[in-house]
């Protein structure tokens, strides 16, 4: 495989490669599996190092320019766009619950070698235990929805310890022996994200594979991690609106018609055709001013580091969750309705385009925006912050 060093327009390498993966998003969405040659075109553009600080031979790219980077793969293929997302804030995660020297071992790898980090996280899945064994832990049990676990180099794990049951987070090479991979995601959405589960039997960690330092949510710098995993969601969900719009709009300006007693030569020309674009647009454009602005506040928190006041990290929170509700919202509008616009052909199953719906269905599933609006409420009737948790 050929290594590229890091691209000079992260953003201008991303475009490239949606167009790239939108060839075959379709196909490759109704075989599921693993990505695999999508995932080393990602490996060989650098943009896996995009995100690591040049300290360490990475890029240097900001969250926003990040963000954007995920979004516009998402508007191609949301699958790839997931994990792709999913590998920066795994990387993100040992600059928050992490050492220097961790971040030295682990970074400067990642770029040489172009790592491609997967999830076995999830703290809501409690079936993994760490038990002391003298000289480090032994990890037993399952964890559910590992997104980008298959085909990875380094996972991000976690389990419960055995002592005091606190949440242990750790790095280990994905293919160190204790640890098997599931190729057993089988959903109706986001089919090539791999977010089935990974097994854990008698495996070692070491001391030094632990994040301690903080650890999780050891400071507010810390808790920043729930925050940034929900503005990567808030991109995805968004690119996959996007993309559906743009599908959509080339659909009706090629082949859809308009109504019978319309009285327009084109379906451009339809009043209604044109009155629901108008309301489609402004939804999507509304989701994306608070998506960009949720990216400019996240990364405003990122510089200040352990400066960072806890009213700080609230507001950062509040305003990831403006965002998230508005793309999960609107999102969920224009998948169902871009049929509408397009026409009863276009349910056509060669052309696959239930699978904006289907992905982000599945997608926004990952956690109720009922809880966002809340804190929403929350902060607008009483202003309180939202208190940090392992999930938001």
């Amino acid at each position: 495989m050929t290594i590229h060093p890091f691209p000079p327009s992260s953003q201008l390498v991303a475009e490239r490669l949606a167009q790239e993966f939108a060839e075959t998003a379709a196909e490759r969405d109704k075989a599921g599996g693993t990505p695999k040659r999508e995932r080393d075109r990602l490996r060989e553009s650098g943009l896996l190092a995009m995100s690591v600080p040049t300290e360490y031979g990475g890029g240097g790219a900001s969250w926003p320019e990040t963000m954007l980077a995920v979004r516009t793969i998402a508007r191609a293929d949301s699958s790839v766009a997931h994990v792709f997302g999913f590998h920066h804030l795994l990387v993100a995660t040992v600059r928050l619950f992490g050492s220097e020297s961790q971040m030295e071992a682990l970074y400067r790898p990642t770029v040489a070698q172009n790592w491609f980090w997967g999830n076995a996280l999830n703290p809501l899945d409690k079936r993994t235990v760490a038990a002391p064994d003298g000289v480090g832990w032994v990890w037993n049990g399952v964890k559910s929805f590992c997104s980008g676990a298959a085909d990875s180099d380094i996972l991000v794990a976690s389990a419960l310890s055995s002592v005091d049951g606190k949440l242990m987070v750790a790095v280990t090479p994905s293919d160190r022996a204790g640890i098997t991979i599931h190729h057993d995601w089988d959903n109706m959405g986001q089919r090539q994200t791999d977010s089935g589960s990974v097994a854990f039997q008698d495996l070692k960690v070491n001391p030094d594979d632990l994040l301690t330092t903080p650890g999780p949510l050891g400071s507010i710098f810390a808790s920043l991690r729930p925050c940034l995993a929900q503005l990567i969601l808030v991109n995805v969900f968004l690119g996959i609106a996007e993309g559906a719009f743009e599908e959509a709009k080339r659909y009706t300006l090629s082949k859809s018609r308009p109504w019978g007693t319309s009285g327009a030569a084109a379906a451009s020309d339809d009043p209604y055709i044109l009155r629901h674009y108008g309301e489609l647009w402004l939804a999507l454009e509304g989701a994306r001013l608070l998506a960009d602005r949720a990216a400019d506040v996240f990364q405003q928190s990122w510089d200040l580091g352990d400066d960072l006041t806890a009213r700080q990290r609230g507001e950062t929170s509040l305003a990831v969750a403006a965002a998230k509700v508005s793309a999960t919202k609107n999102g969920l509008d224009v998948v169902q309705r871009m049929f509408e616009v397009m026409g009863a052909s276009a349910t056509a199953a060669h052309f696959d385009f239930d699978r904006y719906w289907r992905n982000l269905r599945t997608h926004t599933l990952h956690d109720p925006v009922d809880y966002k609006l809340k804190e929403l409420g929350e902060w607008a009737l009483c202003d309180t912050i939202p208190t940090p948790t392992f999930y938001s």
